[in-house]
C-alpha cells in the first residue's frame, strides 16, 4: 500500500510591529561589508510574507555568517553584527517547533564562527528568559517545544539553555503543575485531555532531556549552592510534579511511564555514587525509606514521599522499574552488589504485580518490562564482566527463570498480541541467558547446538511438544528452540511434526502459526544438511535434496492429495509461499510426483486429488514468481491445456479458484496475457457465474479484478512500445495483442450483460454485476478515441437489464446496479429524454410510499440515479404541481462553486423540498388517522429517500447555506412529528398485538384514545407489583372464527385491512428511519457556532441527542430501539468531534443521568425493566464507546464500578426499590461485555461481572435469575472465547488453571468460597436432591478449566484448595452435577498426583454389595477416575501406572457385574475398565493386569449379550433407568476385547468370535451400530497401515457371511450403512470364496447383489445419508 506522505506546512515569520521596527532600526548602523551584507539579508528576509523565499535568506545568511572574519581592532564584535545574531535568535524563537524555518534558522546559528558562540548563546537565552517570563500558560507547549529544540543537536541552543538552566527548571515545574490542575477539571472532555496528556508527556520528556544535558552543571552548583536554593526548590518542585503524576490515575500510562524514567533520572543525577543510585531506586521498589537517610538528600526524601506510601497505585512499581532500567547505567561496567541486588529485585518486583493485574494495558508494561530486564541482563552476560550472582540466577533451574517460564505459560495465550509477542521475546532471552551461563555461546545455524544434550533444554522441549497444538504459544517458543538449537533436534523428538503442523493448516486462527513454525524448521533443516563439506558437491547436494524433499515436500503432496479441501484451506495462503521461497527447485520435483497420477485420477472423497493439488502448487508458484512465463506455450508446457480445462470446470469449488488462480495471479502486473489464457477464461466464465457459494464468488471477482488489472498494465506497457517501436515486426505482434485485448473485453462485456435475463438467479446477477463494476473502473464505457473505451459494446438493451435489477429483494444487488448504472454511457440509459425522466421519477415517487419496505430502498437508490441528471428540476416542479403544492426552486443568489457541484447541490435541495413536502401531507394524513398511514402510505419510505439522498451529497461545501438551514430546520421538525405519532405504539408494554381501532366516528376515536391511554409507557415495572387488567367493557365485535381485523378506507376508496403488524411495521420503521435521518443530518453537516457558519446549530444537537435519549429508554420494540442506537453513535461521534465545550460534555452529563435514573429506579418509572431492559443497554453503550481507548477510561471505571455495586445482591431482604436497579444493572452489564469496541478495557470488570452473576442465582426473584443467567452467558463466551468448534469440551474453548486464576486473579478466593458453601449442602444420604442455586455454575466455570503439562511440581495459586469440595459434588443426587463434578476435577489434580488420586478414590469404592451402598456416592467416584486416567493418558510425558491401581479395581470388579443392580454404575465400571484395558491404557503390562482382562472376558461371557438367549429370561428391559446405556457400555467393551491383537490372528480365541457374533445378531440396534463402528473403525486403519506397507493385505478379516445375512436381514438404516462400507472395503476373496476354479457366482452372493441393488434403487431419494 502506498502511504502518501504529509504535506509539511510552512508558515512565514510574522513578528509584531514594536520588535520587528526594533529589529530593523538595528539591522541599518554601518559595520563591515560582509556584516553589512548579512544585515541585509535579514532586512529582506523579515520584510518578506513566503516562507520558502525566507528559508532561501536564512540558509544564505547562514553561509554569509560563516565567513564573518574576527575583527583585530576590538575583542568585541560590532553592533551591527550582534544584531544580525539577534535577528535570528528571535526569528529562532518566533516559529513553531515543526515549521522547517525553524531547522533552517537552527542551521544559520550553527554557522556562527567559534568566536561569536558565545554571544550567540546569551542572546538566544535572552530571547528564550523573554518568553519564559511573558508568554502565558497558551503558549506551554511552544515554549516546551522550543526548549526541546534547543537541546536537539544545537550547541548554541544548549549552551543558552545552560545559562537559563534554574529559571528552565523553575519553568517545567510551574508547567507540570498547571497541567496536574488541569486534568482535574476535564472530566469527560476526551478532546481536551487527550490534548492535555500530549502536552503533559512533552513536557516531561523535555525535562528529562534537559536533566540530562544539564547534569554536570547541575552537580557543580548543587555542591556549591546554600540550602533552599533556587535549583534545589526547582528540582524538589519537578519531583513533587513526577510524584503526582505517578500516584495520579488519571493520567494515561505513557505520561506515567515516562514520569517514572524521570524520577530515576532525577535520583541519578542529584546523587554521584552509582551504588548509592541502586540503593535509593531498590528503596522505591520496596517502598521502604530505611536505606534512605543515609544516601540521599532530605529535600529529596521529602519531594518523593508519596512515592513510599502503602496505598500507592500498584502499577507505580512497573514504571519505577523502567525507569530503573532505561536511565541506569548497566552496560560496559562492573556491576556493585547494589546494582546486581537491583537487577534481580526488578524481575521479582514486577512478578509480584503479576497475579494482581487487571488490565490489558498493565499487563503489556509487565510483559514489555520483564522482556527489557532479560534483554538487559543478556547484554551483561554477553559482556566482558560476568556477575557471578546474576550468573547463577538465570540458569534454566534456578527459581527466577522457573517464575518467568509460569509468567510466560499463563500469558502467551493472552487476547493482546503485543503481550504474546513479548512473552515469545521472553522466552527467547530465557534461552539465551541460560545459554550464556552454561557457557554456550556458539551461534552457528549449521553447525549442532551444545545445548542439544543439555537436560534443561531436553525437558522443555519435550514439555513443549506434550502440550495441545491449539495453544498459540507453543508455536513460538518452538521457534525459539529451532533457532537456537536447529530443526534436526526437534526432528529426532518428534518425527512427524511437518504432517502433524500441516494438519492444522485447515484452521484459520492456527495457520498463521503453524505456517511459521514449518518455515523456521524448513529453512533450518536446509540450512543444516546442506551446512556439511560433502554437500558441496552435485552428488551429495541431490541426496541432501532428496532427504529433505522427503521431509517436507512429500507430506505436504500427500495432505493436498487425501485431505478434505477444507483441512487444507490455508496451504496456499501460508504454507505454499513460503516453501518456494526457500527452495524454487522443488517445484520440479512436484510437478513431477503429481503427474505420475493419470489426469483423471482423484483422491478420496472430499479431497482434491492430484490434479486439484497440482493446481494449487502452480498457482503458488507463479505468483510468487517461480514459474514463469515462456514463448513456447503455456509456462513452457509444463501442463497441458486440456489439463487446466479439466481443472477449470472440476467439481471441487476450491480446485476451479487455485486454477483460476494459476491463470489470473502473476508476480509481475506487466505480463503480458496470452491467447490460451484468455481462451482460458472464455472456457471458465459462463459456466462459474451461477456459483451458489459465497466464498467462491467472493475469490472470483478477487481473481478476476487481478486479471483485468493486469490487462490494463500490460495494455499501457504495450501502447508505449507501440508508440516507441521501431521494429516493424514487433510493433505488428503488440498491435495484435491490443485488438486481441479489445476482442476479449468486449466478450467479457457481452457475456455479462447477457446473463442478465429477465428472473436470473441471485448468484449470477451479482457475479455479473461485481465483474461489470470492475471492468467500468479499470476502463470506461465511454465512447471517447480511447482503445479500450466499452461504450460500443453497450447497448440500450444492456442498460435496461441493469435497470431491472434495481427492483431486486437483494441489497447488494441493488447497491450494484445502481453504481453501474452510473457509469454506463448516457445515450443507452436515456436519462436525457424528459419522458423517460418522468416516468422514472413517477416509479420511484410511487414505490417510496409502498407498503414493501424494500420498494422504499429501490426508489433511494433510482432518486439518486436521477439526482445528477440537469433537467430533473422541471420534473420535479410538474410532479408538485400535479399533487397540487407548489415547490420553489432553489435561488441563484449565491456564487456558484462549480456549474457540476451546482447542478447537484440545486437537484438535492429541490428534491429534498419535494419530499419533504409529501411527507408532510402524510404525517398530516397519519395524525388523523394511523390505520390509514398504515395500509397505503406509511411514513418510512419518504423519509429512508431523504436519508439516502442527503448521503450522496458532499455537505461540506455547499453553497446555498441559508436554504439549507432552513431546510434543517424543517426536517427535524418534521421528523419529530413524526416520533410522536408512532412513539406511542413502539413505547407500549407489549407493541406487537397493538392495533388502534379509529375510524371517523366520534364514538371510534374516544375508543383511540382509550387505547393510546393504556399503551403509554406507565406500566413499565409493574410486574414486580401488580398485574395490568384489561378493561373488560370494551366492545368488540367477533364472528365464529374470531375477532374482526380493522378495515379502513384509503383516499379513493379503497378498503384496507389493516392487521396490527402491518400498524408495528409501519411504526418501527418510521422510528427507524427518523433515527437514521437525525443521525446523518447530525454526523454530516456542519455544526454553526460563533466562528463557523454551519447548518446545523448547538441548540439543535442538543434537541436531537434528547430525542435519543427518550427513545432508547422508553422503546420497547427492538427494532425501534436497536436502530435509534444507530443513530444515537452517529451522534456521539459528531460530539466527539466538535470544538463546542458544551457538546463534548453533553455524553459525560448524559450517562451520570442515566445512571442515576437506573439506581432509583422503581416500579413507576419509566425504565423498562422486562425485555432485558430494552434501549437503556445501547444508550449506555454509545455514550461508553465515545472515550478514546488510549485514555484513562474514566466513564466506564465509574460506570462498571456503579452497575457492578448494583448488580450484587443487596443485604436484607429483597425489594422492589433494590430488585429493579439490579435487573437492569445485571442487563447493562451484559451488553457492556459483549460490546467489542470497548475492548480489553473492559476485562478488568470481568471478575466482578462473574461474581455478580453467580451470585444473581441465589435471589428469589425470577428476573434477577434470569438477567444473571443471560450475564454468565455472556462471561463465559468472553472469557473462553466465541466456540470454536462442535465439541463442547473441546480445550479451544478452554484455559489453563494457571492462566484463568492469573488472569482473574479476584475469582480464586470468590469461586472457592463458594464452591465450599456449595459443596456443604450437597448430601445424596438423606434421599433428599439439595442443589445449591450457584453449583451449576461453579462447576461449569471449573470444567472449563484443564491441566497443563507445563504447570510443574506445585500450583503457585493453590489449586489443590479446591479439590476437596470438587470431589464432595461428586456425591450429589443430581447425575448432571455428578458429571460435571468430575469434568472440574481434572486440571486441579497435577499430573504427578493423578495415580495417588485415583488410588484414593478408587479405595473409597465398597468391596461388597450391601443394603448401605450408596449408587450415587459410587457413579461420582467411578466419574471422577474415569476422567482423571482419560486426562492422563492425553499426557505424553507421563510414567506408566503401578499395579496397585489395577489391584484395587480387580477387588472391586463386582460393579461391573450382576451383583450391581444399578445400571449406570455398572455401565460406568465397563467404561473404566475398557479405559484401563485399552491399547493405548498407560498401565503396566504385568500379571495383576493380564488377570484383570481375563476376568474381564469371563465378565462379558456372563453379561446379557451372550446369557439372555441362552436362558430365555431377560432380566432387563427398557424400561429400566440406564439399559440403554449399559448395553453401549458392553458393546464398546466387548469391541475392543474381541478387535485388539497385537498380531494377525485376531479371532484365534474361540470365545471372541462368539461374543462378537452376539453383538452383531443383538436384537437393540445401539449394540449393533456400535459393533459395527468399531469394526469399520479397524478395518479403515488396516487399510492405511496396508497402503503403508504398499502391498495392500489387510492384518484383520471379520466374519463376511455375518456381514452378508446382516445386509439382507438389517432394518436400522444407519447399520445397514456401515454394513455395506464394511463390505465395500473387505477383499473380493472374503466376498466370493469360489470352489475349484470354478468361474460360476454362488447363489446366495447374487442374491445378495439383487439386494444390495433393490436397496439403491428404493433410497435413492431418500434424505439418509449415512
Amino acid at each position: 500500500m502506498v502511504v502518501k506522505k504529509k504535506t509539511v506546512i510552512v508558515e512565514a515569520v510574522v513578528l509584531d510591529d514594536a520588535k520587528l521596527e526594533g529589529l530593523r532600526t538595528s539591522l541599518t548602523a554601518e559595520g563591515h561589508a560582509t556584516v553589512r551584507e548579512l544585515a541585509q539579508n535579514l532586512l529582506v528576509c523579515l520584510a518578506s510574507t513566503d516562507p520558502v523565499q525566507q528559508i532561501q535568506l536564512i540558509k544564505k545568511a547562514g553561509a554569509i555568517l560563516e565567513g564573518v572574519p574576527q575583527p583585530d581592532d576590538s575583542p568585541s564584535p560590532s553592533p551591527l553584527l550582534l544584531a544580525s545574531v539577534e535577528a535570528l535568535c528571535v526569528m529562532f524563537m518566533s516559529v513553531e517547533a515543526k515549521n522547517p524555518l525553524k531547522r533552517a534558522t537552527a542551521s544559520a546559528l550553527r554557522s556562527v564562527p567559534v568566536w561569536l558562540q558565545e554571544q550567540a548563546a546569551v542572546c538566544l537565552s535572552v530571547c528564550l528568559s523573554d518568553g519564559l517570563s511573558s508568554l502565558g500558560s497558551d503558549h506551554h507547549t511552544y515554549l516546551t517545544d522550543s526548549i526541546t529544540a534547543c537541546l536537539d543537536g544545537f550547541p548554541i541552543g544548549e549552551r543558552s539553555v545552560h545559562i537559563l538552566q534554574t529559571e528552565v527548571l523553575q519553568f517545567f515545574q510551574k508547567v507540570l503543575g498547571e497541567y496536574l490542575h488541569q486534568n482535574r477539571t476535564l472530566s469527560g472532555q476526551h478532546v481536551a485531555q487527550a490534548q492535555l496528556m500530549h502536552s503533559c508527556l512533552g513536557a516531561v520528556k523535555a525535562s528529562m532531556l534537559m536533566l540530562q544535558r544539564t547534569q554536570e552543571l547541575l552537580d557543580a552548583t548543587l555542591k556549591t549552592a546554600a540550602p533552599e536554593c533556587p535549583l534545589q526548590q526547582a528540582l524538589s518542585g519537578l519531583m513533587v510534579c513526577y510524584t503526582r503524576i505517578l500516584t495520579d490515575e488519571e493520567f494515561v500510562q505513557s505520561v506515567q511511564s515516562t514520569a517514572g524514567m524521570a524520577v530515576v533520572l532525577l535520583i541519578r543525577c542529584v546523587m554521584e555514587n552509582e551504588e548509592d543510585v541502586a540503593k535509593e531506586v531498590a528503596g522505591l521498589l520496596q517502598c521502604s525509606q530505611e536505606c534512605g537517610p543515609k544516601v540521599s538528600p532530605s529535600w529529596l526524601r521529602e519531594s518523593s514521599v508519596g512515592l513510599y506510601q502503602s496505598c500507592r497505585p500498584a502499577a507505580l512499581v512497573l514504571y519505577l522499574c523502567h525507569g530503573a532500567l532505561a536511565m541506569l547505567s548497566w552496560r560496559g561496567r562492573s556491576l556493585g552488589p547494589q546494582a546486581e541486588a537491583l537487577l534481580l529485585s526488578i524481575p521479582q518486583a514486577i512478578l509480584e504485580l503479576d497475579s494482581s493485574v487487571k488490565e490489558s494495558s498493565t499487563a503489556m508494561v509487565v510483559a514489555r518490562m520483564l522482556t527489557l530486564w532479560s534483554g538487559t541482563a543478556l547484554d551483561i552476560l554477553q559482556g566482558a564482566m560476568r556477575p557471578p550472582v546474576l550468573l547463577s540466577a538465570v540458569r534454566g533451574d534456578a527459581p527466577l527463570p522457573s517464575y518467568l517460564l509460569e509468567h510466560i505459560y499463563a500469558h502467551w495465550e493472552h487476547p493482546l498480541d503485543g503481550v504474546r509477542h513479548q512473552t515469545r521475546s521472553l522466552f527467547r532471552n530465557l534461552l539465551l541467558l541460560h545459554q550464556a551461563s552454561v557457557g554456550n555461546g556458539g551461534n552457528d545455524p549449521a553447525s549442532p547446538s551444545p545445548l542439544t544434550s543439555d537436560p534443561y533444554i531436553a525437558c522443555l522441549t519435550r514439555g513443549l511438544l506434550a502440550l495441545e497444538w491449539h495453544m498459540r504459544g507453543k508455536y513460538g517458543s518452538l521457534s525459539c528452540l529451532v533457532e537456537l538449537l536447529g530443526a534436526g533436534y526437534l526432528l529426532a523428538l518428534e518425527p512427524r511434526l511437518p504432517a502433524t503442523l500441516l494438519g492444522l493448516m485447515g484452521d484459520q486462527t492456527l495457520a498463521p502459526y503453524a505456517s511459521e513454525l514449518l518455515e523456521r524448521l524448513f529453512v533450518s533443516h536446509k540450512v543444516q544438511l546442506s551446512g556439511g563439506e560433502a554437500g558441496k558437491t552435485s552428488e551429495n547436494t541431490d541426496c541432501w535434496m532428496e532427504a529433505w524433499h522427503r521431509t517436507w515436500v512429500r507430506p505436504l503432496l500427500e495432505v493436498l492429495c487425501k485431505a478434505r479441501l477444507n483441512q487444507t484451506t490455508y496451504i496456499l495462503d501460508y504454507f505454499l509461499p513460503r516453501l518456494l521461497r526457500c527452495s524454487p527447485d522443488s517445484l520440479s520435483h512436484m510437478v513431477q510426483a503429481l503427474q505420475k497420477n493419470p489426469p483423471t485420477a482423484s483422491g478420496p472423497a472430499g479431497s482434491r486429488g492430484p490434479v486439484g493439488a497440482l493446481m494449487t502448487c502452480l498457482r503458488a508458484a507463479r505468483a510468487q514468481g517461480v514459474l514463469r512465463p515462456a514463448e513456447d506455450g503455456l509456462w513452457g508446457g509444463l501442463v497441458p491445456l486440456p489439463l487446466l480445462r479439466h481443472a477449470l470446470l472440476h467439481k471441487h469449488d476450491q480446485v476451479r479458484m487455485d486454477t483460476l488462480g494459476l491463470v489470473c495471479e502473476t508476480h509481475r502486473s506487466t505480463e503480458t496475457i496470452s491467447p490460451q489464457e484468455m481462451d482460458l477464461i472464455h472456457h471458465f466464465l459462463p459456466s462459474n457465474l451461477n456459483s451458489q457459494s459465497p466464498g467462491v464468488r467472493q475469490q472470483t471477482v478477487s481473481l478476476i479484478k487481478k486479471l483485468l488489472c493486469r490487462l490494463k498494465d500490460s495494455a499501457q506497457l504495450l501502447q508505449r512500445r507501440v508508440s516507441q517501436e521501431k521494429d516493424p515486426q514487433q510493433k505488428q505482434t503488440d498491435q495484435h495483442t491490443l485488438h486481441s485485448y479489445k476482442e476479449f473485453l468486449c466478450w467479457f462485456c457481452e457475456t455479462l450483460f447477457g446473463s442478465l435475463v429477465p428472473g436470473v438467479s441471485f448468484s449470477t446477477s451479482l457475479m455479473s454485476l461485481h465483474l461489470l463494476t470492475l471492468v467500468a473502473e479499470q476502463f470506461s464505457f465511454s465512447t471517447g478515441p480511447d482503445g479500450f473505451a466499452l461504450g460500443e459494446c453497450v447497448s440500450e438493451s444492456h442498460a435496461d437489464a441493469v435497470l431491472f435489477c434495481l427492483p431486486s429483494n437483494f441489497l447488494d444487488v441493488k447497491q450494484l446496479s445502481s453504481a453501474l448504472l452510473r457509469r454506463l454511457p448516457l445515450r443507452v440509459v436515456q436519462l436525457q429524454d424528459p419522458a423517460r425522466l418522468s416516468s422514472l421519477l413517477e416509479a420511484a415517487l410511487a414505490l417510496s410510499t409502498s407498503t414493501r419496505p424494500f420498494d422504499s430502498v429501490t426508489a433511494a437508490h433510482l432518486l439518486n440515479l436521477l439526482v445528477h441528471q440537469p433537467s430533473l428540476q422541471p420534473a420535479l416542479l410538474l410532479c408538485a404541481q400535479h399533487q397540487g403544492f407548489l415547490l420553489q426552486a432553489p435561488q441563484q443568489d449565491e456564487t456558484q462553486a462549480s456549474d457540476e457541484a451546482s447542478i447537484l447541490e440545486k437537484n438535492t435541495l429541490t428534491l429534498i423540498k419535494f419530499l419533504l413536502e409529501c411527507l408532510k401531507a402524510e404525517v398530516t394524513q397519519a395524525e388523523q388517522s394511523l390505520l390509514q398511514a398504515a395500509a397505503a402510505r406509511p411514513l418510512y419510505g419518504r423519509a429512508h429517500c431523504i436519508t439516502a439522498t442527503l448521503q450522496q451529497l458532499n455537505t461540506g461545501s455547499l453553497v446555498l447555506a441559508c436554504q439549507w438551514r432552513a431546510l434543517v430546520s424543517e426536517l427535524i421538525g418534521v421528523c419529530y412529528r413524526m416520533s410522536d405519532i408512532v412513539s406511542p405504539v413502539v413505547q407500549s408494554a407489549s407493541p406487537e398485538g397493538l392495533i388502534p381501532m379509529d375510524i371517523d366516528s366520534v364514538e371510534a376515536s374516544a375508543g383511540l384514545q382509550r387505547i393510546l391511554q393504556e399503551i403509554q409507557p406507565r406500566d413499565t415495572n409493574d410486574f414486580f407489583n401488580n398485574s395490568r387488567q384489561l378493561d373488560t367493557h370494551t366492545e368488540e365485535t367477533h364472528t365464529p372464527e374470531g375477532p374482526i381485523q380493522e378495515e379502513t378506507k384509503g383516499g379513493c376508496g379503497e378498503v384496507y385491512r389493516v392487521t396490527a403488524q402491518m400498524v408495528l411495521v409501519c411504526c418501527w420503521r418510521s422510528m427507524k428511519e427518523v433515527s437514521m435521518l437525525l443521525g446523518e443530518l447530525c454526523q454530516s453537516l456542519p455544526l454553526h457556532t460563533h466562528t463557523h457558519h454551519g447548518l446545523i446549530t448547538e441548540e439543535q444537537v442538543e434537541g436531537v441527542g434528547q430525542y435519543f435519549r427518550e427513545q432508547l429508554l422508553q422503546s420497547r420494540h427492538r427494532g425501534a430501539f436497536e436502530l435509534a442506537y444507530v443513530g444515537f453513535v452517529h451522534l456521539k461521534d459528531m460530539l466527539c468531534r466538535s470544538g463546542s465545550k458544551t457538546l463534548q460534555q453533553l455524553p459525560a452529563h448524559w450517562l451520570k443521568e442515566v445512571l442515576g435514573e437506573v439506581h432509583s429506579s422503581d416500579p413507576s418509572s419509566k425504565l423498562c425493566a422486562t425485555r432485558r431492559s430494552a434501549g437503556i443497554p445501547f444508550y449506555i453503550q454509545a455514550l461508553l464507546s465515545s472515550e478514546p481507548k488510549s485514555s484513562s477510561c474514566s466513564l466506564l471505571k465509574m460506570t462498571m464500578k456503579e452497575l457492578t455495586a448494583l448488580a450484587m445482591p443487596t443485604k436484607g431482604a429483597t425489594t422492589d426499590s433494590s430488585t429493579v436497579p439490579q435487573v437492569h444493572a445485571l442487563n447493562i452489564l451484559r451488553a457492556l461485555y459483549r460490546d467489542t469496541r470497548l475492548g480489553e478495557n473492559i476485562v478488568p470488570f470481568v471478575a466482578e461481572g462473574l461474581q455478580a452473576a453467580v451470585l444473581g442465582f441465589t435471589s428469589p426473584i425470577w428476573a434477577v435469575r434470569n438477567s444473571s443467567t443471560l450475564l454468565f452467558s455472556t462471561l463465559i463466551t468472553r472469557i473462553f472465547g466465541v466456540k470454536k468448534g462442535k465439541d463442547e469440551h473441546s480445550k479451544k474453548n478452554r484455559m489453563t488453571g494457571r492462566e484463568f486464576f492469573t488472569r482473574f486473579p479476584a475469582l480464586y478466593p470468590f469461586l472457592l468460597s463458594q464452591l465450599e458453601e456449595a459443596a456443604s449442602s450437597v448430601d445424596s444420604d438423606s434421599g433428599q436432591v439439595k442443589l445449591h442455586p450457584s453449583l451449576f455454575l461453579l462447576l461449569l466455570v471449573l470444567g472449563r478449566l484443564y491441566p497443563s503439562p507445563m504447570d510443574g511440581s506445585a500450583s503457585p495459586l493453590g489449586l489443590a484448595a479446591f479439590m476437596p469440595f470438587i470431589i464432595r459434588c461428586g456425591c450429589s443426587a443430581v447425575y448432571r452435577t455428578r458429571e460435571m463434578a468430575a469434568r472440574a476435577l481434572v486440571p486441579f489434580v497435577l499430573t504427578t498426583q493423578i495415580p495417588l488420586t485415583v488410588q484414593n478414590l478408587l479405595e473409597q469404592l465398597p468391596l461388597q454389595p450391601s443394603t448401605r451402598t450408596q449408587q450415587n456416592h459410587i457413579h461420582g467416584t467411578l466419574l471422577q477416575v474415569l476422567f482423571l486416567l482419560r486426562s492422563y493418558q492425553s499426557d505424553s510425558l507421563k510414567p506408566q501406572l503401578g499395579a496397585d491401581i489395577t489391584e484395587t479395581l480387580h477387588q472391586r470388579l463386582w460393579l461391573a457385574s450382576r451383583r450391581n443392580p444399578c445400571l449406570v454404575t455398572r455401565a460406568l465400571c465397563l467404561d473404566l475398565l475398557g479405559c484401563v484395558c485399552s491399547p493405548d491404557s498407560t498401565f503396566q503390562d504385568d500379571i495383576q493386569l493380564q488377570s484383570l482382562r481375563d476376568d474381564i472376558i469371563s465378565l462379558l461371557m456372563t453379561s446379557e449379550l451372550v446369557s439372555t438367549d441362552c436362558h430365555g429370561d431377560d432380566p432387563v428391559s427398557l424400561s429400566v433407568p440406564g439399559y440403554v446405556q449399559y448395553l453401549q457400555s458392553l458393546t464398546r467393551l466387548a469391541s475392543s476385547v474381541c478387535l485388539t491383537t497385537e498380531g494377525p490372528d485376531t479371532m484365534k480365541d474361540p470365545q471372541k468370535p462368539q461374543l462378537f457374533r452376539r453383538l452383531l445378531q443383538c436384537p437393540h440396534y445401539e449394540v449393533r451400530e456400535l459393533a459395527l463402528e468399531a469394526v469399520l473403525k479397524k478395518m479403515k486403519s488396516e487399510e492405511e497401515d496396508a497402503e503403508g506397507r504398499r502391498d495392500g493385505t489387510l492384518n484383520f478379516d471379520p466374519d463376511a457371511q455375518t456381514l452378508c445375512r446382516m445386509v439382507m436381514d438389517e432394518t436400522h438404516l444407519p447399520c445397514l450403512a456401515k454394513v455395506l462400507q464394511i463390505l465395500s472395503i473387505l477383499p473380493m476373496s472374503s466376498l466370493l470364496p469360489l470352489a475349484d476354479g470354478s468361474n460360476t457366482l454362488p447363489e446366495s452372493f447374487l442374491l445378495l447383489l439383487q439386494h444390495i441393488l433393490k436397496l439403491a434403487q428404493d433410497n435413492t431419494h431418500s434424505a439418509y445419508t449415512g
